[in-house]
């Protein structure tokens, strides 16, 4: 394994397509999984909130994870979101990830109880005990309501298993002072920090973005590993407008995410109505063009 980049560069949180009856459409996710291997994605991370996870069940997460398995092969990193608020529901989805095929677990912070730190450090490290297969800590406490506090972070990178955080702090400065004191690989689940997490020695980015922007996206870290800091700050300037409707707007982006790609999302969600829809489709094709995305 790649210490530095355990799941690669540039991951896409994908969402989970259903059929007009509301059920699990595994074509549509085979299809949509090598569409993006394709066009640009490192790996996949399934099952996530992106994923609609909260209204999924256990059996549908495990036969997503196998149908992407099966549609991408061994290359790409396939990375199965397992978190809940229960511990042993956790452990057992992680234990299941392994089982259907996938190679990493993200793992998020438990929601709603708001545990103090020692119990977070708790609950990551029995996951993390449970499976054989890497973890990457998600720290999103606008949803969850806790933080992965750094000190905390700096224990849990002692053990062999997590190695990685999708990072959702909103905090540059300790990211920077975690990747530099622990190895820990930083991916940036903000699309507006993708390049400014990268640059000070992030190991790439888990975007929801990347479900409709995959080249984009990806074009910006080939040009900063190119030696193109300009060029990789012009064609992140470009995918903003786009990130922002998506991901600040007040719709979850998932809803966003199919807007654009097309089929229904399941309830308590509800789709995007027609003028935020319009503006979705506006500002994506506004993005830069395949052509003009080649690093010289």
């Amino acid at each position: 394994m790649n210490t530095e980049r355990p799941f690669g560069r540039a991951l896409c949180a994908m969402v989970t397509p259903f059929d007009a009856a509301g059920g699990l459409d595994l074509d549509a996710a085979r299809e949509l999984a090598a569409r993006l291997v394709a066009e640009g994605c490192d790996g996949l991370v399934l099952n996530g909130t992106t994923g609609e996870s909260p209204t999924t069940t256990d059996a549908e997460k495990a036969g997503l994870i196998r149908a992407v398995r099966e549609a991408v092969g061994p290359g790409p990193s396939v990375v199965a979101g397992v978190g809940t608020a229960d511990t042993r529901h956790t452990v057992a989805l992680a234990r299941q990830a392994e089982e259907a095929g996938a190679d990493g677990l993200l793992v998020v912070t438990p929601y709603y109880s708001r545990p103090p730190q020692a119990a977070v450090e708790a609950h990551f490290l029995r996951v993390a005990d449970a499976a054989g297969l890497p973890v990457m800590v998600y720290d999103i406490p606008g949803r969850t309501g806790t933080r992965v506090e750094p000190a905390t972070l700096r224990r849990l990178a002692r053990h062999p298993r997590i190695v990685a955080v999708k990072d959702c702090s909103y905090d540059l400065l300790g990211a920077a002072r975690l990747i530099a004191e622990t190895g820990l690989a930083y991916y940036s689940g903000c699309e507006e920090l993708n390049l400014p997490l990268y640059a000070v020695g992030g190991a790439g980015y888990v975007s929801t973005v990347a479900n409709v922007a995959p080249r984009q996206l990806r074009a910006v870290l080939d040009a900063f590993d190119a030696g193109d800091t300009a060029g990789a700050a012009r064609l992140h300037a470009r995918t903003l407008p786009l990130a922002e409707l998506m991901m600040a707007s007040g719709l979850p982006g998932t809803v966003t995410v199919k807007a654009l790609l097309g089929g229904p999302v399941r309830e308590p969600l509800q789709p995007a109505d027609r003028e935020t829809a319009d503006g979705l489709r506006a500002a994506h094709g506004a993005l830069p063009r395949a052509e003009a995305l080649v690093v010289a």
